[in-house]
């Protein structure tokens, strides 16, 4: 019997396109010494992109599809657990809640869906995360923009070469069920209301900090505008707005081409970048602005993660 290798990525409808690619990359170059328990966990997805997906299964990788309603409710109908959530929804904060969903597994990797992964991903599953929390890969997307950067010393009290993002994570799920790693946000959530640009990463990073295994960026590769390139990445995340479903001349392109090229859902996704208009573009870009501009406001404020804990009024994890 193989051993079993879990893995997860949510989606939206509107993603399943782009998913195709990530599952299609890392089953084609995963060892295939494991078995892969595949999980996609949806808000909305329709049949037809549920069909297509399931034509990527092998006889060592299988994929399982999850309603995330239903996966969160045993954790929302619990009276602790009860929200403000006139800003967020639980969904953002999906990755922090699969250790307690799926008691099954006492290690799993988290995938965001915007991903192509080249290399083996078994390799990532047999890194020993001894007694750390979780393995990431700083967040070099942001390094070159002082603000970001200043932002997450300020707000979540990490320096930006300690900052992870929490697009690739290798989770070690035995160990946040030990420490209740999740009712501890919850806890945080409910009582403060962090103001923060990146919910679910700034918690992850403020929470976990000290308890982080820092992975090579060949895992967690992002498009940098040509700044730091890598010959051989293993996870290729198009991060933020560096989408080549959107833009020509993205760094790693190529790779998401030769699947996307192999997809059915191939169609949609070239409809997709043919119909990416200049205004659409203007709209990322004051997006990316308004990202920065608030990151800017909150790093000011008197209660962040980085004062909460510095003045030991909670403690991290």
């Amino acid at each position: 019997m193989k051993p079993i290798i879990p893995i997860f990525f949510t989606i939206d409808a509107g993603y399943a396109p782009y998913l195709s690619v990530a599952i299609a990359s890392l089953i084609e170059n995963a060892s295939k010494d494991y078995n892969y328990h595949i999980h996609v966990v949806y808000e909305s997805i329709t049949e037809d992109a549920i069909n297509k997906l399931k034509t990527l299964e092998t006889d060592y990788a299988k994929i399982i599809f999850t309603e995330m309603a239903n996966s969160l409710e045993s954790i929302t109908n619990r009276k602790e657990n009860l929200l403000r959530t006139d800003i967020f929804t639980l969904t953002i904060y999906f990755r922090i809640f699969i250790p307690s969903m799926f008691p099954e597994y006492d290690k799993a990797i988290y995938i965001d869906s915007d991903t192509c992964i080249p290399g083996d991903i078994s390799e990532l599953y047999n890194i020993d995360l001894k007694d750390n929390l979780f393995g990431g890969c700083t967040d070099i997307s942001c390094q070159d923009n002082e603000i970001l950067c200043e932002y997450f010393r300020l707000n979540a009290g990490v320096n930006i070469k300690e900052y992870i993002n929490s697009g690739v994570l290798l989770m070690n799920m035995k160990k946040l069920r030990e420490v209740d790693f999740e009712n501890h946000f919850l806890y945080l959530l409910n009582k403060y209301h962090f103001d923060n640009v990146c919910p679910d990463q700034d918690y992850i990073n403020a929470m976990a900090y000290g308890k982080i295994l820092h992975l090579s960026n060949e895992w967690d590769a992002m498009p940098t505008n040509g700044a730091l390139v890598f010959d051989n990445p293993k996870i290729i995340h198009y991060n933020l707005f560096f989408k080549p479903w959107h833009y020509d001349n993205i760094d790693y392109e190529e790779y998401f081409w030769k699947y996307a090229n192999k997809s059915l859902f191939k169609e949609d996704i070239l409809k997709e970048k043919e119909n990416f208009t200049k205004e659409m573009q203007e709209e990322d870009e004051r997006m990316l602005q308004n990202l920065v501009n608030r990151a800017r406001e909150i790093m000011h404020n008197e209660v962040t993660f980085k004062t909460v804990f510095e003045k030991k009024l909670e403690r991290r994890i």
